[in-house]
């Protein structure tokens, strides 16, 4: 924990099959920070992304080399798959909700990693719709099917869902991409307040996103890094002619 980065990644290179889908990334992400990675569809953001929890692993033809250490702990080395995706966790592009209510939702991943008293789990859904700020709109409806929720609470659940096996690092693939303008605005506050406690790290493609809530952003273009660094630094003057063109819609 000595390390101020939540991850760090030297000379990773990813293959699917024959094609090179990242080359030589060397990344590091600092912890409680809010981190956007940006770029064209295609150009290796959400793949990185899904590496970071071992997601890939479930690809066929999937290779990766390199080195990607989170806490110094090599991830790709002898580590737990499931503690791996426990402490790193996950929401998607569109909010997948179980088909099941919206307590079973929150309290399936306490459950799996061996929660079993009923006022632990009350305590842990309580205090991840909270912190999803999702509670005083499902509080009374726990026991109630989480598909009857709007699409924005959906979303706001399945990130509850992800807080509820604590983790320590939040990966968010596009998570407002599916939603209106104001369930998105909901999703940022709370991805605001959440980075004191966690690590965030989200693939977006709206460059206002980037801009307006992360602390560093890094530009993907073709399976490579070509520029990181803080997000005020990247957007005012970028070092890189192309992340310029990107940001200000030449091209992407």
């Amino acid at each position: 924990m000595n390390s101020p980065n939540a991850f760090e990644v030297r000379g990773m290179n990813l293959h699917y099959g024959s094609f090179h889908a990242l080359k030589n990334i060397h990344l590091d992400i600092p912890r409680n920070q809010i981190t956007a990675l940006i770029g064209p569809s295609g150009c290796g953001k959400s793949t990185f992304l899904r590496s970071l929890n071992r997601m890939n692993d479930l690809v066929e033809g999937c290779r990766i080399d390199g080195d990607i250490r989170m806490d110094g702990e090599d991830i790709y080395g002898k580590i737990d798959v499931n503690h791996l995706r426990k402490r790193v966790g996950m929401v998607f592009q569109k909010p997948n909700p179980f088909p099941m209510s919206i307590y079973d939702n929150v309290a399936y991943g306490p459950r799996t990693h061996g929660v079993k008293s009923k006022a632990q789990l009350d305590a842990l859904v309580e205090k991840s719709l909270k912190d999803a700020a999702i509670w005083d709109e499902v509080k009374d409806r726990l026991k109630k099917s989480a598909l009857g929720l709007s699409g924005g609470q959906q979303q706001r659940l399945c990130i509850a869902r992800a807080l509820a096996a604590q983790p320590e690092t939040i990966l968010m693939d596009e998570p407002t991409s599916a939603l209106d303008p104001i369930s998105t605005s909901h999703i940022e506050e709370l991805a605001l307040t959440l980075k004191d406690q966690y690590t965030i790290i989200i693939v977006t493609h709206n460059m206002q996103q980037a801009a307006r809530i992360s602390d560093r952003t890094v530009f993907f273009l073709l399976g490579e890094v070509i520029e990181s660094g803080e997000t005020e630094q990247i957007f005012s003057s970028p070092a890189d002619k192309r992340t310029e063109d990107y940001i200000t819609g030449r091209f992407g």
